[in-house]
């Protein structure tokens, strides 16, 4: 074990007190964004995102590799040396096993924290969220939750709970029962692709409901709405033409982002600025107060010193050195825009009017996010099904049956254009080949950032 169960706080304060507003996610380190994950320097990415700042990590068990990866590469002498476990966070998910398979027993969840603690090398987990609660019932939700929060109360290996998933309405619903039934709230449910450019829901319908739910964090992943708000348009694998967006809205999506293209902008720049910036104080009602990383190395930056108010939180990801530069470029001058930024910047000996830039950047991207809504039009707040029509849980079925319920899906897929796969709902992760991309040539560094299910993927070159 990289650390002792003396190393945990002996008291629980509100997630929303400790957790950091920037999360490194570990969807990256995967087959299904990287041909080899294990060809890349993920032990030298998280030690730089650690001197960075980042604070905070999330993972799954089926991210592939991505849980022994991450566990590898917090367990250098340089990381102990220097990173105690408890100055980060581990974030993980249970329930979900493939993309057609899920198990919420009460039995599966044991064995999947067991599991996780022996590839994160860590005595406890700091949140664990039921992975894609969309797939399964209510019940299996709620009893899920029961577990884990037996295990937290009985074997201190996990300290909050959570849940995740897309369609905010099922999110709602979920939050809103385990709180009526077991009178505890959730500690967190983190959405995805519910706060972009194209669709915000998450805040104008959302969010009221979570909080009356009583969930205390809500962090925001997948900016870029699962890679369709690209210029170069959805990227594809092996599996083809994934995404579940109809073809109008991705024709509305390629008229936007000729809009941003005419203005001298990719949109793909413009969407992950509005949303990690907006939602820094949109979502701050169900943010936190944890320490922001601070994009300078070696340098901490406490809550106080960007205003000390609660910031939302948001999910990232990247796979290489040179695209965590540019995105905490992009995240330090969005820092250096809040209140106490002028002399944050001044006590940090970097240029005084970094302050006065970000505000006028802040001002360039908020105009050019109208006028991506005002091209959209009908095609804001458009949402997707997941899970998708025809969808049935293989767990526990027969060879014969699996088989059975693979041909019936494939009919579904052929009847329906539209009704195309999620990342949710999958084919198993296969190697697909990620193209570098290039820095965007105007002020804002690109970041090769598409947050996309507590984690994100590279965004292609043209």
């Amino acid at each position: 074990m990289a650390t002792s169960p003396t190393s945990q706080p002996s008291a629980k304060s509100p997630l929303s007190s400790v957790l950091p507003p920037l999360i490194f996610g570990t969807a990256t380190f995967n087959i299904q964004y990287n041909v080899d994950p294990y060809a890349l320097d993920t032990t030298g990415l998280v030690q730089e995102a650690l001197q960075l700042g980042i604070r905070a990590f999330d993972t799954s068990p089926y991210y592939g590799p991505a849980e022994e990866l991450l566990g590898a590469a917090l367990s250098t002498d340089i990381v102990r040396d220097h990173f105690p476990r408890n100055e980060y966070f581990l974030l993980t998910k249970v329930g979900r096993i493939a993309s057609s398979e899920f198990d919420y027993s009460p039995q599966w969840v044991r064995k999947s924290i067991a599991r996780s603690l022996q590839r994160l090398k860590t005595s406890y987990l700091d949140v664990v969220y039921c992975h894609d609660v969309e797939f399964v019932s209510e019940d299996k939700v709620v009893t899920a939750v029961k577990e884990l929060r037996r295990i937290r109360d009985t074997e201190k290996s996990i300290k909050y709970i959570g849940i995740s998933g897309y369609p905010l309405p099922v999110l709602c619903s979920v939050a809103d029962r385990i709180l009526r039934e077991t009178g505890e709230p959730l500690d967190a449910v983190m959405s995805y692709a519910n706060y972009t450019l194209q669709n915000s829901l998450l805040a104008s319908s959302g969010i009221d409901r979570l909080k009356a739910a009583g969930v205390d964090v809500v962090p925001n992943a997948s900016v870029l709405g699962m890679g369709l708000l690209r210029r170069d348009g959805i990227p594809e694998n092996s599996a083809g033409d994934w995404h579940p967006s109809p073809a109008p809205l991705r024709a509305a999506i390629k008229r936007a982002s000729d809009f941003c293209d005419r203005h001298g902008e990719r949109l793909e720049v413009i969407a992950i600025r509005w949303s990690l910036e907006s939602w820094l104080s949109v979502g701050s009602s169900v943010g936190s107060r944890g320490d922001p990383a601070s994009g300078v190395p070696w340098v901490r930056e406490s809550n106080e010193q960007v205003g000390g108010s609660k910031l939302g939180v948001s999910v990232m990801g990247v796979s290489k050195k040179e695209e965590l530069a540019k995105t905490m470029q992009v995240w330090r001058s969005i820092l250096d825009g809040l209140e106490d930024g002028k002399e944050t910047a001044r006590k940090a000996g970097r240029w005084e009017r970094d302050h006065e830039w970000s505000l006028l950047r802040k001002r360039g991207v908020e105009i050019l996010a109208e006028g991506v809504m005002e091209v959209l039009d009908e095609w804001c707040d458009e949402t997707w099904g997941s899970p998708p029509r025809g969808f049935v849980n293989v767990r526990g079925l027969s060879a014969k049956e699996k088989e059975r319920e693979k041909m019936a899906s494939k009919v579904v897929e052929e009847e329906v254009d539209t009704c195309m796969l999620t990342p949710a709902a999958s084919p198993e992760p296969t190697p697909i080949e990620a193209k570098p991309t290039s820095p965007d040539s105007k002020r804002l560094p690109d970041s090769r950032l598409a947050i996309r299910r507590g984690g994100a993927i590279p965004v292609p070159r043209a």
